[in-house]
């Protein structure tokens, strides 16, 4: 065994970059579990493994004492001195109590610890790999599905899309090549997170399965990254964006601003005959993009955010910094709140306002039956912090 296992060791170390080190110590500290359990002894014993010979010797640690009272624990000062004359009061003696047998349970240990720390570096050699990517857009396979997720194949690892991170009415199909935003990669040899995690849909998932990588179709962010691949003049910030409100897969508003003079920051994004953002909705198989300008002036962004309705005046609320009412035109208030609401539900999660908006006819009677109210779900400050849903 010694020859053969100096050399896995010496293998594993060029091959994997595992220092042999790193493995003897794990093995040593697995061997005295594996020699407590296998011959039942509760002395206090440690095991050394000989690098040069690969020899595996079990030693009992007995402290020198002026009287025995546990004789697997402690030994006599007088019967250490027998074996040297340097001992003294509370020094360790070791016993070598290495079993005939023990090879066999060496060996068997040994193949399992390094079977083990080599998955453990695999893992974490991929878990670096892929945590680089975090927040970022990779292109990856459809491999399969089932009633939880999409498993997506991202190269040296599989990906998981949940069903919150699905666009409705999107279909996955095996070999279908996507693109995804990857917002979360846990890292399996952590310990914190090699706990069983209590998923949204309240079943516990497999710990020790490698790193995790949760991937998304629907998050705003992905929405972001698809701007500054198209748009050289938002990479480089030049242009910003300040805000975005989605409903992934039917509408999207996204505010942009610009200090730079001389710069249409819309007209930038839309691109030549519309073709940047062109692009960007035919990867989000035509989800709409309204691109609005971003105003330090709440009125002003208001306004641009509920486009393309006409809008009279904004009031806004003098006992609620964060809530306004919008008065439109009459033959305007069906197109400032949008089909199911979803104009005036977007507008509210862009600006962070609540939004009443009112028809001129209406604008100075006070009437909750004529008013629709639409609560933003998220902040303007809320938007960087998706991440962490």
């Amino acid at each position: 065994m010694s020859k053969e296992l100096l050399n896995a060791l010496d293998a594993i170390e060029k091959e994997k970059g595992i220092k042999k080190e790193v493995i003897i110590d794990a093995l040593e500290q697995a061997l005295v579990s594996a020699y407590k359990k296998n011959y039942g002894q509760a002395q206090n014993v440690k095991v050394k493994f000989d690098q040069q010979r690969g020899e595996i010797k079990v030693y009992a640690v007995k402290e020198v004492v002026s009287e025995v009272f546990d004789s697997r624990l402690e030994v006599s000062l007088e019967d250490a001195l027998e074996i040297s004359k340097g001992y003294e009061v509370g020094d360790s003696v070791d016993f070598e109590v290495t079993p005939h047998d023990f090879g066999r349970i060496a060996a068997q240990t040994a193949k399992q610890v390094i079977m083990q720390r080599v998955r453990e570096e695999e893992r974490q050699m991929i878990y670096d790999q892929y945590s680089k990517y975090e927040n970022e857009i990779m292109t990856g396979e459809v491999e399969r599905r089932d009633s939880r997720y999409v498993y997506v194949n991202l190269g040296n690892v599989e990906a998981v899309l949940s069903k919150r991170d699905q666009v409705p009415g999107e279909v996955y199909n095996s070999h279908d090549r996507i693109k995804v935003y990857v917002y979360n990669v846990v890292n399996p040899n952590d310990n914190q997170n090699q706990a069983e995690q209590t998923e949204e849909d309240g079943k516990k998932r497999r710990k020790n399965r490698g790193p995790q990588v949760y991937v998304s179709r629907s998050h705003p962010d992905l929405l972001k990254r698809l701007f500054e691949n198209e748009v050289p003049e938002i990479f480089d910030g030049t242009v910003e964006i300040k805000s975005i409100a989605r409903e992934a897969g039917d509408r999207a508003k996204v505010a942009v601003y610009t200090e730079q003079e001389g710069v249409d920051p819309i007209g930038t994004c839309v691109g030549p005959r519309g073709e940047r953002v062109k692009a960007i909705v035919e990867e989000l198989n035509g989800e709409k993009m309204d691109i609005v300008a971003w105003s330090e002036d709440p009125a002003e962004y208001i306004k641009s955010a509920l486009k393309p309705a006409e809008i009279l005046e904004v009031r806004f609320d003098p006992e609620n910094d964060r809530a306004c009412t919008v008065v439109v035109p009459d033959d305007q208030l069906s197109l400032a709140i949008g089909k199911r609401g979803q104009n005036a539900r977007l507008a509210a999660h862009l600006t962070g306002y609540k939004i009443d908006i009112k028809p001129e006819s209406e604008a100075d009677v006070d009437s909750n039956e004529t008013a629709q109210t639409v609560e933003p779900t998220f902040s303007l400050d809320d938007i960087e912090g998706l991440d962490e849903e």
